[in-house]
């Protein structure tokens, strides 16, 4: 296997995706997110993914936020495109679009049904010749796709490079995926980094969570000088935040659109329907969790 590891380590940001009042794409708002998120170290994007309420924009406003956000990064840092969809086409019509649109890589979620399908799928996109493929092992209740197939299909397609891990349990199959490909395929952890110590400890490459930038950045710069006890304790004033927001992705859209609202980057914290409601007892739990990141953040700044 001569293939080198994917040179993408530390944070990549997944993009929550600003609306005007009238529901419009606010790409101000998006264009000033992706400054704020360079200006703090961030090392890639993810856009559009499920935290961009991805299943809510349609094929036009899914073309505009990545057209503006590959022009507002500039090549700084690499783009990674979100194509996942419900059919076949959908996936192949997006990842040729944001091929042309520049992204350096694309990340696409394939059901698993039995190997040969999934084979399938995975070759499908593999090649339209991405820059890379990240596959999103995506499987809120089993363990996706099977360690061994993931393996073959690391060593038999070129452009396969990265495995976004988000399975149950989560940190057995990083182990697992990093030992089978001997360390030389990409690892990345999603689910907001509620286990980001954990995968730091086994080896994970990158980190995909919602805002926050901050705090991840430094959690992951101070891990990386070989300090895992102050690392660990930043990670520990998340926690709350993590709770509260990891109860469902649509609490997690609504808490951080709320967060980039307050902090001036948004200039609304509109969500699109249909989503879980936001009671009172939300707003009350959010108004202080969000002010603690703040804190932290001016915390960290000082």
């Amino acid at each position: 296997m001569n293939k080198q590891l994917l040179d993408l380590h530390g944070i990549v940001t997944v993009l929550n995706t600003p609306f005007t009042e009238d529901d419009q794409l606010d790409l101000e708002s998006l264009r000033k997110h992706v400054r704020y998120a360079l200006n703090e170290g961030i090392a890639g994007f993810l856009v559009p993914a499920m935290a961009s309420e991805v299943g809510k924009l349609n094929r036009l406003e899914r073309k505009l936020m990545v057209e503006t956000v590959v022009a507002e990064v500039n090549g700084k840092v690499p783009v990674i495109g979100g194509a996942s969809a419900q059919t076949a086409d959908e996936r192949i019509f997006y990842t040729k679009e944001l091929i042309q649109l520049g992204c350096e890589g694309i990340l696409v979620s394939f059901n698993y049904e039995n190997d040969k399908q999934y084979e399938t799928d995975v070759r499908e996109i593999a090649d339209l010749n991405p820059g890379f493929l990240m596959i999103q092992d995506w499987d809120f209740q089993g363990y996706g796709a099977p360690v061994p197939l993931i393996s073959r299909l690391f060593k038999e397609i070129d452009v396969f490079r990265s495995l976004k891990v988000e399975v149950v349990p989560a940190g057995v199959k990083y182990s697992e995926v990093i030992e089978s490909t001997g360390g030389k395929l990409h690892v990345a952890g999603g689910w907001a980094v509620s286990q980001f110590i954990e995968g730091l400890d086994r080896g994970v490459h990158a980190f995909m969570p919602t805002g926050m930038h901050e705090i991840y950045v430094k959690i992951y710069s101070l891990y990386m000088q070989g300090d895992r006890n102050a690392a660990k304790q930043l990670f520990y004033r998340l926690l709350p935040v993590l709770a509260f927001s990891n109860q469902h992705l649509d609490i997690s859209i609504h808490f951080f659109k709320r967060l980039l609202f307050q902090q001036n980057t948004y200039k609304t914290n509109r969500v699109r329907l249909p989503i879980l409601p936001f009671d009172d007892y939300h707003e009350e739990i959010s108004n202080e969790l969000i002010k603690d990141v703040i804190r932290l953040i001016e915390e960290l700044r000082d």
